[in-house]
């Protein structure tokens, strides 16, 4: 028994955690179509806003919402992949008790 074959799940946690740092720096690539629309259409709306002399807190909101929920969801992907990972770590650890422990001596 050698070590467990981690190396998939470890290259996801990595593209995923540069996602999450491209999304705390602002940069659109890493986002889902639904998140980029949403954003944007605040920033749109808010350019009009501003040419109209109007309030763009609303819309500043919104996108503000929009890239929370990006992080939120860069965030859980990220726990269910380390999470994943530790489940086959301690499976290959457990197999490799019950192997060791059924030895004749």
């Amino acid at each position: 028994m050698g070590k467990p074959d981690t190396r998939r799940l470890d290259r996801e946690i990595q593209q995923t955690t540069r996602k999450l740092a491209a999304v705390q720096n602002r940069e659109m690539w890493p986002l889902e179509g639904r998140e980029r629309r949403a954003i944007l259409s605040a920033v749109a709306t808010s350019s009009v806003k501003v040419v109209r002399h109007k309030s763009t807190t609303h819309d500043e909101n919104r996108a503000d919402t929009a890239w929370n929920a990006a992080e939120m969801r860069l965030n859980a992907e990220i726990i269910a992949l380390q999470s994943e990972r530790q489940r086959i770590v301690n499976e290959n650890a457990k197999a490799k008790a019950a192997k060791k422990s059924s030895g004749w001596w």
